[in-house]
């Protein structure tokens, strides 16, 4: 990706996904900066000429080797870092999908130190990135009306 994350000229644009399988929902955790340690959702930033479903279909499988079929969107997030002096030093407007696992294996990038399938309570006790437990509830709660 061309440009510095670190104190942008403007917002980065995101996707991530909240894979469902079976009554399961996909949680990874981040080995790296910004969210080192934290449990989130596979994504990240969409590429120019890239569509949002392109986007998100592409960086699961570059993090963790599933196919998925992304079906909908599930709002948005905004992670907004400042520095010492308050200067806006990370922004990122991230839009969620819910997305079907299709096929693959899981197999982790650099970017990931662990996987987990959860439950809807699977969330409980764990370090997670802002708003995760909000996404994962709508997920979850689509896959029930289907």
């Amino acid at each position: 990706m061309a440009g510095s994350r670190d104190y942008p000229e403007r917002p980065f644009l995101a996707v991530s996904a909240a894979i469902l399988r079976d009554s399961e929902l996909l949680i990874v955790r981040r080995k790296k900066m910004p969210a080192q340690g934290l449990f989130t959702l596979p994504g990240g930033a969409v590429e120019p000429g890239e569509s949002l479903v392109e986007a998100v279909t592409r960086e699961v499988k570059e993090e963790t080797g599933l196919i998925v079929e992304p079906f909908k969107l599930l709002g948005y997030r905004e992670a907004i870092g400042r520095d010492e002096t308050g200067q806006v030093k990370r922004h990122f407007v991230i839009l969620p999908f819910a997305a079907r696992f299709v096929s693959g294996e899981l197999r982790l990038d650099g970017e990931l130190s662990e996987a987990r399938w959860i439950g809807p309570s699977g969330l409980a006790g764990l370090a997670t990135t802002e708003g995760l437990d909000e996404i994962v509830g709508a997920a979850f709660a689509l896959a029930k009306s289907r």
